[in-house]
């Protein structure tokens, strides 16, 4: 590796502390020549601090998670990063804008996961069957770097600017074609986009298996009980004092009001 174990656990902590403090920061990489997997190092001592203090991962989320942005950042696979417990807002819950830096908000589609997933050939079939509930969801990323300007292996380290989530009820995956969920993504009641499980890879069980596959490289499984955040449906949204958000899909809805 290009820097040490010494050098990891000091970005690792300035990027914890960043978000602890709700803070701004410049891309660690203005500083440091930090290789993806060097990124990833960083990401397992951020969750490592977290559960230190007493935190839970409950899950992970994908990114990256169309081609056209995949050949955009030059990689040939989507990004990861995980969930702590204190992420999970319950739907039609408030969110604070006093907690975060400059909030981003997100439609998704969540899996929850029932049986234990392990690579290294998982396939989106694998994930169906491992799958206890598929539900709307949100995402709300906050990127610690200042103006969300960063590069891959910063966002990465950055546990891909994960923030706080929301998952609604969930239905079976059996009677469900996840590429034609359709969903629509609301702000203030207004309509911002419309669109389907279609844009997370042609179907969003390919991402999770793409997850499922990467954990193997690293080790992991995928444990269940997971939450997994597929991907995001649309452009991120900046979300302000006062804002509500809504994801209404055709498996349900979820909701969010930032105070």
């Amino acid at each position: 590796m290009g820097i040490d174990e010494r050098k990891i656990k000091e970005i690792a902590e300035h990027l914890d502390r960043c978000e602890l403090e709700r803070r701004e920061t410049d891309k660690i990489t203005d500083e440091y020549e930090i290789t993806l997997e060097e990124a990833y190092v960083i990401q397992d001592e951020l969750k490592r601090r977290k559960i230190s203090r007493g935190h839970k991962i409950i899950g992970y989320k994908i990114g990256l998670t169309s081609r056209a942005k995949m050949r955009q950042m030059g990689v040939g696979t989507p990004i990861f990063g995980f969930l702590a417990d204190y992420f999970m807002i319950p739907n039609g819950g408030k969110i604070s804008l006093d907690e975060l830096i400059h909030p981003k908000i997100e439609p998704e589609i969540a899996f929850i996961i029932k049986k234990d997933l392990e690579g290294p050939c998982c396939t989106p079939l694998d994930v169906l069957a491992s799958t206890e509930l598929i539900a709307p969801a949100i995402e709300v990323i906050d990127s610690r770097y200042r103006d969300f300007k960063f590069d891959l292996p910063s966002v990465v380290a950055d546990n891909c600017s994960s923030s706080r989530f929301i998952v609604g009820c969930g239905t079976p995956p059996e009677s469900l074609d996840l590429r034609n969920i359709g969903v629509i993504f609301e702000k203030n009641g207004e309509i911002l986009k419309t669109s389907s499980g279609s844009a997370v890879l042609g179907n969003p069980a390919n991402s999770v298996a793409m997850l499922v596959n990467h954990l193997y490289n690293r080790f992991e499984i995928l444990p269940r009980g997971s939450i997994v955040l597929s991907g995001a449906l649309s452009e991120a949204i900046r979300a302000r004092k006062g804002d509500s958000f809504r994801v209404i899909s055709s498996i349900g809805c979820a909701s969010v009001k930032i105070v």
